[in-house]
């Protein structure tokens, strides 16, 4: 019986894991081809003060260290700070694009 009970708490944490996630916003952020991942890095520092947006960590998505794009964690912004956010990667180059997208859409 205590079994039962522990594998109940165990699928319910699980489960409230799985709806956070599923609750979280993301805006995509494309880079121009052969970004380096200092240059995707200064993006990211440069805008990281943006309130309700938290930076995802940079990595190299290809073999010859380029990005390709970057994250920023949008689930607690406001519109103002999405507009905050692209006000800001405006100045950039490097930035393409961005696109914002649910949990699911990965």
């Amino acid at each position: 019986m205590a079994s039962a009970g522990l594998l109940s708490v165990c699928l319910l944490s699980g489960c409230a894991r799985f709806s956070a996630a599923l609750g979280q916003q993301w805006v995509v952020v494309q880079l121009a081809a052969n970004t380096s991942v200092a240059t995707a890095r200064h993006v990211t520092v440069a805008c990281s003060h943006v309130p309700g947006m938290r930076v995802a960590a940079v990595r190299a998505t290809s073999p010859g260290g380029y990005v390709a794009s970057v994250r920023f964690n949008a689930t607690q912004a406001s519109d103002a700070d999405m507009a905050r956010l692209q006000r800001c990667l405006q100045r950039f180059h490097s930035v393409q694009g961005l696109t914002l997208t649910d949990a699911g859409d990965n």
